[in-house]
């Protein structure tokens, strides 16, 4: 397999993403014509995708409709008018320094660079497996679930590998894979920012040796690309000994704010999703995001919820209720976000504080029957953001039977589409009517601009969040002293002291059952 590159670079700031035509087509099947007046963005002959702002919602959360112990108040919302805008301007001043990922969406030549290695690549794999944990794993995971089929991995559109995401390193679930799956058939897709990530390297070595052992110590080079720090870091020595081909995660760009980097982007133009449509619509969304006017900010409005919500109404529990199975992995990817972002023990002035929200995950209409129980009903500790979708790519109509029996016959003549939504407007009238605060995230269609735009949002409502909280909202200690115990218990040098520490500690009688 001949490359004429190898080590893909490029970033670049805002302003500087330029029009170079279109990139690579959502290939879902059975999308409906966009609806005439509908602005698009060209993406290929008599081709478009519809183009609208995704809308927060946030009527419920209010104390007109769910009372005033549980809803906001105007006067409560609107006094974090003066901390949210200064809060803003403060993230905005270090976009281009320590976080870079505000950038992400002007990043052109990184994308003609990954376009170039996908179309380098093309028909020659039959799968992509990312290896790779956390932020590494689950952006592609979200963005496969929400912009490709269901079903790809059944029937990939022609030429398109399946995708595979191993973010775990369950001897079972790795075993399983190799068993399976040929490696010679695969790229891999090695992922790590530091490049030390234990799971995401232990990976590596294995699949590396499934595929020395299967095509030789030459040709196993082809079947992998790695996406890590330009130049710190074990995994970009071993590029530099192996001349793997690589792309670059910039600095300032934490694992849980990669997604729109070559992180996210590069499994997903491999497996066909229109990687500039994402950047366009996170571009839309900053640019709308800078805007002063409180109230007309959504990622503003969105961080003073979730922060009053918590502090104001004591309610430490934000459940993301995703009303369109596309979306059902956007919320776990969120779910990373705001737990290792906002959950710290110290402030940003040293002191205690054990801070953060917890997230929880729910499908509707799936859960409406194993979770809506303990919401309408249980704790009011909970505060509720459905995810909507206004128009689904298909539409499936219930046939008509049993006119007798009215329990069958009203659904006859209606469409998916029409039950779908009403489970979900039921939800929120029961979670409403149950002083339940919640709002909605809506977007008329699932497409790589919609989703596009709510990475965007989300991600800077959690950065505003931190400065709410006073947290460091960019670093993850609690994630990092697992990572030391673990090295300690593997032998890594360097780490005996510790591994002395937890021997020592667990020296005492044990108490099992």
């Amino acid at each position: 397999m001949a490359r004429s590159f190898r080590h893909f670079e490029g970033f670049l700031g805002p302003g500087s993403l330029k029009s170079k035509g279109p990139g690579p087509l959502d290939r879902r099947r059975g999308r409906p014509a966009v609806p005439s007046g509908v602005p698009t963005l060209p993406l290929g002959p008599g081709e478009g995708i519809p183009v609208s702002e995704i809308r927060l919602d946030y009527t419920n959360a209010m104390e007109a409709a769910v009372g005033p112990r549980h809803g906001l108040s105007d006067a409560l919302l609107s006094s974090l008018e003066g901390a949210s805008l200064e809060h803003l301007e403060s993230v905005q001043a270090r976009r281009g320094k320590d976080l870079r990922w505000m950038d992400l969406p002007y990043q052109d030549e990184v994308i003609d660079s990954i376009l170039s290695f996908t179309a380098s690549v093309r028909g020659q794999f039959e799968n992509v497996c990312v290896l790779g944990i956390g932020g590494s794993a689950l952006g592609p995971i979200a963005l496969h679930s929400a912009l490709n089929s269901p079903y790809h991995n059944l029937q990939p559109p022609a030429g398109t590998p399946r995708l595979f995401v191993l973010d775990n390193v369950d001897p079972d679930w790795i075993g399983e894979f190799l068993d399976s799956i040929a490696p010679e058939k695969t790229l891999y897709v090695c992922i790590s920012k530091s490049g030390g990530t234990a799971e995401t390297m232990s990976q590596f070595l294995i699949f590396r040796q499934a595929l020395i052992e299967r095509l030789g110590e030459k040709q196993h080079r082809d079947h992998l690309v790695v996406t890590t720090d330009v130049e710190k870091g074990v995994l970009r020595e071993i590029v530099r000994r192996e001349s793997y081909a690589s792309f670059v995660v910039p600095d300032g760009v934490g694992g849980r704010f990669s997604v729109l980097s070559p992180v996210g982007l590069v499994p997903a133009a491999l497996v066909g999703i229109d990687v500039r449509g994402l950047l366009q619509g996170a571009a839309a969304m900053d640019e709308r995001c800078r805007r002063a006017d409180y109230l007309e900010n959504p990622a503003l409005v969105h961080a003073a919820l979730q922060f009053l919500m918590h502090t104001e109404r004591n309610k430490p529990m934000a459940v993301c209720f995703s009303y369109s199975h596309r979306l059902r992995d956007m919320a776990d990817w969120y779910a990373q976000l705001l737990a290792e972002s906002i959950g710290k023990r110290k402030s940003l002035g040293g002191e205690d504080v054990f801070r953060g929200p917890t997230p929880i995950r729910a499908v509707g209409v799936t859960d409406q029957h194993s979770q809506v129980q303990l919401y309408v009903e249980g704790p009011f500790d909970k505060w509720f953001t459905l995810l909507s979708v206004d128009e689904p790519d298909h539409s499936v109509m219930i046939p008509t039977a049993y006119e007798d029996l009215e329990g069958v016959h009203y659904l006859g003549g209606r469409t998916l589409k029409e039950l779908f939504q009403a489970e979900r407007d039921g939800t929120r009238i029961a979670l409403t009517e149950a002083n339940r605060p919640n709002v909605t995230l809506s977007m008329e269609k699932v497409n790589a601009h919609a989703i596009g735009q709510m990475i965007q949002l989300l991600e800077l409502s959690v950065a505003i969040q931190g400065e709410h909280y006073q947290v460091d909202a960019f670093d993850q200690p609690g994630v990092e002293a697992g990572k030391v115990a673990a090295y300690a218990l593997m032998g890594r040098a360097g780490y005996e002291a510790r591994r002395a520490e937890i021997e020592a500690a667990s020296a005492g009688t044990a108490r099992i059952v």
